[in-house]
């Protein structure tokens, strides 16, 4: 059992859950003082995408991350900042007869361009999602390839951000460790275990513990599964002796008909570590534990 917690908040996402909840943050005004609200409730990270504020689409504006980046940092509150380097990799398929030429939806960039916003803001933290995921969509591929994650691992370690790499599956642990043994991202790492995500790993026991085993001993990671899943998960992975994920992304839903926020999620996460016997850590242990260096953007 872990007996010092630290909680990441992922307080938007890139799903289509911004017509499905009130609470869902558009602008980057909602999502930085969402942030913080989740900082005060004791998340000491916070993981931030950007929606197009109109809309609620997923985007990736770097005026939007800049000005996230910015308010977060002007607050009054202290909080790690992770930010998703998660999109760029998208391709939707015409179809299984006609796969190409690509449909609508398709937003394929180079890796440059895929970290262009860590470059701009430097957060502390930021995602890698460590290999190519089938998520429910019929014809949707999330893709990482080894030489795109290679390339952007790279480049994240030569800005002295530290990536969190995104474990959809065994492999993608496996492959995490190669980027290690190849001196592309440095060791110990941080690790983020998704679970429940179609088509990755399933959110039973014998799967998450077969993840956490694959997890090498000297490593930090944590864990989350979705949607009513979500608060089980807090509990199984710091038994397992790792840290939570809650937040709108993941989850809507506080209880059965009850819509949640982001600091109400929080709060119950932070219940349920400390009636475990856990102590809640804040964002300067996370520095020291992680050896992460607060920055300030360019």
């Amino acid at each position: 059992m872990n007996r010092e917690v630290f909680i990441t908040c992922a307080v938007t996402g890139s799903g289509s859950t911004q017509d499905r909840s009130p609470h869902v943050p558009r602008s980057p005004a909602q999502i930085a003082d969402s942030a913080i609200a989740a900082a005060k409730a004791g998340a000491a990270v916070v993981h931030c995408h950007v929606r197009d504020p109109e809309t609620g689409a997923p985007s990736r504006d770097l005026v939007l991350y800049r000005e996230v980046t910015d308010r977060i940092r002007d607050a009054e509150t202290d909080v790690v900042l992770n930010l998703t380097a998660g999109m760029g990799g998208d391709i939707v398929f015409g179809g299984v007869e006609a796969p190409f030429p690509v449909a609508g939806g398709t937003d394929m960039v180079g890796a440059t361009e895929r970290v262009a916003h860590i470059a701009d803001c430097l957060p502390e933290i930021c995602t890698l999602d460590c290999g190519t995921m089938n998520f429910a969509e019929a014809d949707y591929v999330m893709t990482n390839t080894p030489g795109m994650l290679t390339a952007m691992g790279t480049m994240m370690t030569k800005l002295g951000v530290k990536p969190e790499i995104e474990a959809f599956d065994t492999g993608h642990l496996w492959y995490a460790k190669q980027l290690v043994k190849d001196g592309v991202l440095d060791s110990p790492a941080l690790v983020q275990l998704c679970m429940g995500v179609p088509w990755g790993a399933p959110d039973d026991l014998n799967t998450f513990m077969a993840m956490v085993n694959n997890v090498p001993h000297d490593w930090t990671f944590s864990a989350f599964g979705l949607g009513r899943h979500q608060m089980p998960f807090v509990a199984a992975s710091v038994l397992a002796g790792g840290n939570v994920r809650v937040g709108l992304e993941d989850n809507l839903m506080l209880d059965k008909g009850v819509l949640a926020t982001n600091e109400a999620l929080v709060g119950r996460a932070v219940e349920i570590t400390e009636r475990l016997g856990a102590k809640i850590i804040g964002p300067e242990a996370v520095r020291a534990k992680l050896g992460l260096k607060k920055q300030a953007a360019k």
